[in-house]
């Protein structure tokens, strides 16, 4: 079970010793004084846990197998790091004939690969249960703020190929390629959860984690000359070396002997299992290690430790912290300077060493604890990490007064006006998102982020090229006392909300039903205009990854039917819904008890007036209490009325006239001569945003083809300067769509989420001048949905 490469390790230290920290082929020169010094090494040892490959949407059966390799980022024709052992601490399902079982080191380019392993279904599971170690030098990039890059590799064969063949076939090519940046920081220690997701059309989750710590690696003797003005008072030759890098690795192996030793407690006390420290024995007390004292002239250099141990380790470790701190202060002796620092490099490297290998006895014995502690502390982080591209707010919902023309708002309970965050409608509000995403664009251009978190190069490879996303939590004025213009987070709504017994954010709190009792959760994603059934399956797989267990439907009921009546495409799709949850029903009653029904909808573009459509339908009645999150991305709830793209008009002008699409005709209010009698208006009057718990409106400036203030159900300014009965109609259906919205406000969630996207690399065509890029950017890119999502992951836990 255990397979270990141990002559991988001794070779490559020997290697980074002899040919990168001297120059042992180095001969004195005449008059200068030769002398053996101890050359110090330490190595990255960077162990990663290969745990589970999970196909969410692989487009093609076959074989697949992941490669691993190491680089230093600025360290071009440097040493990559090594593989030094691997270990398959967990043995494969017996009879699985899924597994070759054969992982390979390929030493041309030092990269590892798992055991190919094939792939029949969508969300198989995999279980490789196989950790790689690699080495990587730390002198290779002394001195430098090096990252590294640790790459993965998606690599595939037809299910044809077999044997030989097969492991050719697999070498290749990479299917898609995902990395991951290791800051310096984190190269002294790091714990974390590392998900790897490759690209849209290989959906996978590879779950791995990454767990980094510096060790000590060989030593030799080399003879170096040193010269004579280095001479000190007493006769002592000061090599230039001891104020720098030998000092500054016993401080680096003091650095990640304290930082493995406190992420060894935050992690026993995440699972709750002591850590058991008993061999650090008495053995590694360096007290008797430091009794001498450098010479007066090195007094200057300043070393700080940190280590401190728990139970008995902990008097013998403050002990060696006490003399290496005391090494520099007292009053010189004659001494060797040399043999301190190879015995204070040689105390720290076991005493670290010791703990390392403690730390890989814990891992192995509560390996499925740890990762999911991993993974909860990974969620929580990368919360805060992608803030960076999330602007928050708070904003008001006040009903447009009818009497007052559209600038006035009815205000109640004592409130003030610069309490609400209100729009200008002498501004255009498409104008002032695309300005205020931009100036954040360029904050984050003057941003320097230098912490220990691993770094998604799909994300931070070029971090302008990620969009912008605007979060508006809106609030009801009629039940707020106060509103601010801070965006107060989920959770602490959550606990505030709790102390009055509100069903709903229990649930944002975690409460969760018994173990005894099932909750049926269904997400039905709809697709727009002349769109296919996996249109949304990028946003689809987000919410698999926050919550696995979620029962899907990608509907397919209106596919090439989407240019007919509304009316008869959300029919179609309330009997496709109500034959999904018949039968899911009944599977989980036959399963357990059924407790309760969470259902879910997704839209893109004209597939949200289709699930609005289907609400109203009677079969779909009885199940409207069972409503839970609503995501609109991109959808015309007001219509086409007060559209500014006169090239997009133009289009829908076509389309009336020469095809006689009927679904054109009811957005743009042309299908009836009197408005009163149009679809979208008396749908607005029809209560389908009311009974969801929580309603999530998505925008994007750059769309052209929906209306920026119809996709977030606002006012428009156009409107505002309208004193006809178009005018009066269109605020007719606002005032019938925020009414919605706001009842019942405190006990739920409704957000605005403005996208804009980086469009440098759009270029000039006609899909960017008529807006359509960035529509169909919402189906592409998933780098939205996945802030938002993870940003806000118990709107869709449910």
């Amino acid at each position: 079970m255990f397979r270990r490469l141990r002559w991988f390790v001794g070779l490559n230290q020997k290697n980074w010793s002899t040919k990168r920290l001297v120059n042992v082929d180095h001969q004195p020169g005449p008059g200068t004084p030769n002398k053996l010094l101890p050359v110090l090494d330490a190595v990255h040892e960077v162990a990663i846990y290969i745990h589970r490959f999970h196909n969410l949407d692989l487009f093609e059966q076959g074989w697949y197998k992941i490669k691993v390799t190491m680089r230093w980022e600025d360290g071009e024709g440097s040493y990559p790091g090594i593989p030094a052992r691997v270990v398959q601490y967990e043995a494969p399902e017996v009879g699985s004939d899924n597994l070759c079982r054969v992982w390979m080191i390929d030493d041309t380019d030092n990269s590892f690969s798992t055991p190919p392993f094939h792939i029949k279904y969508a969300r198989q599971d995999v279980f490789l249960s196989i950790m790689i170690s690699f080495y990587l030098s730390f002198g290779e990039c002394e001195g430098q703020s090096s990252a590294v890059i640790l790459k993965f590799e998606l690599m595939h064969a037809p299910i044809i190929e077999t044997g030989p063949e097969l492991l050719g076939s697999l070498d290749a090519y990479a299917a898609s390629v995902h990395e991951y940046k290791i800051p310096p920081k984190a190269l002294q220690g790091l714990h974390s959860y590392c998900p790897v997701h490759f690209d849209a059309f290989h959906a996978v989750l590879v779950e791995t984690s990454i767990h980094i710590s510096l060790l000590k690696a060989s030593y030799h003797t080399s003879r170096q000359k040193v010269s004579s003005d280095s001479r000190g008072s007493e006769g002592a030759y000061v090599e230039d070396y001891v104020g720098s890098n030998k000092v500054m690795l016993i401080k680096a192996l003091m650095a990640a002997y304290d930082i493995l030793l406190e992420d060894l407690r935050r992690i026993s006390t995440g699972i709750g299992k002591a850590i058991d420290l008993t061999e650090m024995t008495s053995e590694s007390d360096a007290t008797e290690l430091f009794a001498s004292t450098p010479p007066a002239c090195v007094k200057s250099i300043d070393v700080q430790s940190s280590l401190q141990l728990s139970d008995r380790p902990q008097v013998s470790a403050e002990k060696a912290a006490h003399h290496v701190n005391n090494l520099f202060e007292k009053s010189p002796q004659p001494f060797s300077w040399d043999d301190h620092l190879l015995i204070s490099f040689q105390s720290l490297g076991n005493q670290l060493l010791c703990l390392w290998n403690i730390f890989l006895k814990f891992h192995r014995e509560n390996k499925t604890k740890i990762l999911e502690f991993l993974r909860k502390s990974w969620e929580i982080d990368r919360r805060t990490e992608w803030s960076i591209w999330m602007v928050y707010s708070k904003v008001a919902m006040p009903r447009q007064n009818m009497s007052n023309g559209v600038e006035g708002t009815s205000l109640s309970h004592g409130m003030h006006r610069s309490s609400i965050i209100t729009r200008r409608f002498t501004d255009d509000p498409i104008q002032t998102a695309a300005m205020r995403a931009e100036l954040h664009r360029r904050g984050i251009a003057q941003m320097r982020i230098n912490n220990r978190s691993l770094q998604d190069m799909y994300i931070f490879g070029d971090p302008l090229l990620v969009p912008i996303i605007i979060v508006e939590r809106l609030t009801n004025v009629y039940h707020s006392a106060i509103v601010n213009s801070n965006f107060i987070p989920l959770e602490g709504e959550g606990r505030h909300i709790l102390e009055n017994g509100s069903r709903a954010t229990k649930k944002l709190c975690g409460s969760s039903p018994q173990k005894n009792e099932l909750v049926l959760r269904i997400v039905v994603f709809v697709h727009g205009f002349q769109g296919n059934h996996l249109d949304l399956r990028l946003v689809r797989n987000q919410w698999l990854l926050i919550d696995p267990k979620i029962q899907f439907l990608m509907s397919q009921a209106n596919e090439d039917k989407t240019s007919g009546d509304f009316r008869e495409m959300g029919f179609r799709l309330a009997q496709e819904v109500i034959l999904f949850l018949k039968k899911k029903m009944d599977k989980a009653s036959r399963n357990g008890n059924l407790k309760d029904i969470k259902l879910s909808f997704v839209g893109h573009s004209i597939g949200n007036l289709i699930i609005r459509t289907a609400l109203t339908e009677s079969v779909m009645e009885p199940y409207l209490r069972y409503l839970h999150t609503y995501v609109s991305i991109s959808g015309p709830h007001l219509g086409y009325m007060y559209s500014s793209n006169s090239l997009f008009n133009s289009g829908l002008w076509i389309l009336k006239k020469l095809k006689g699409t009927q679904c054109i005709h009811q957005l743009t209010f042309t299908d009836d001569p009197d408005l009163e009698n149009t679809f979208i208006y008396n749908l607005s009057k029809e209560k389908t945003l009311a009974n969801f718990q929580n309603v999530l409106l998505l925008s994007s400036p750059q769309d052209g083809y929906v209306p920026y203030h119809s996709a977030r159900i606002e006012p428009c300014p156009a409107a505002s300067l309208d004193f006809s009965k178009r005018g009066k109609i269109f605020l007719e259906m606002l005032n019938n769509c925020l009414d919605q919205i706001q009842a019942h406000t405190n006990d739920r969630v409704v957000m605005r989420c403005d996208i804009n996207f980086n469009t440098s690399s759009y270029g000039r065509n006609l899909n960017t001048l008529i807006g359509r890029t960035a529509h169909i950017d919402f189906l592409e890119s998933d780098i939205f949905a996945k802030f938002i999502m993870w940003s806000f992951p118990d709107l869709f836990r449910q």
